[in-house]
């Protein structure tokens, strides 16, 4: 007699990555960053993940200790995360996001590195 063991294959949460729609962003006092969650496996895009931990700073620039706000906006578009910070100098942004993603166990973590323009 022959037993058939089923596996199931599970996501891990380095099956997920955080892109930036953009990577040059105007410098300003309001300044908009919008992210794509998308399942590496897929190439889709992950809609209703649930940021809980969100980190502006210069590291790209040596100025790991200089950080900003960071305030969740409004996007219209599914799997779309957009923010509104203070990119109050040009250069390098290092973006720090944590989320979380029904039925997956593990915290999602991503970042991205941002230029602030004039």
């Amino acid at each position: 007699m022959l037993f058939g063991i089923a596996t199931a294959s599970f996501a891990g949460a380095q099956d997920y990555e955080f892109q930036a729609l953009q990577t040059e962003i105007k410098q300003g006092p309001t300044a908009i960053v919008s992210l794509r969650l998308i399942d590496k496996r897929t190439g889709k895009v992950v809609p209703d993940a649930v940021i809980f931990t969100t980190r502006m700073d210069m590291a790209p620039d040596g100025m790991e200790m200089m950080t900003t706000t960071v305030n969740p906006s409004t996007s219209m578009e599914p799997g779309v995360y957009a923010f509104t910070t203070n990119l109050s100098m040009e250069g390098g942004w290092r973006f720090q996001v944590a989320a979380k993603i029904q039925g997956e166990p593990e915290t999602v973590k991503g970042e991205v590195v941002l230029k602030a323009v004039p």
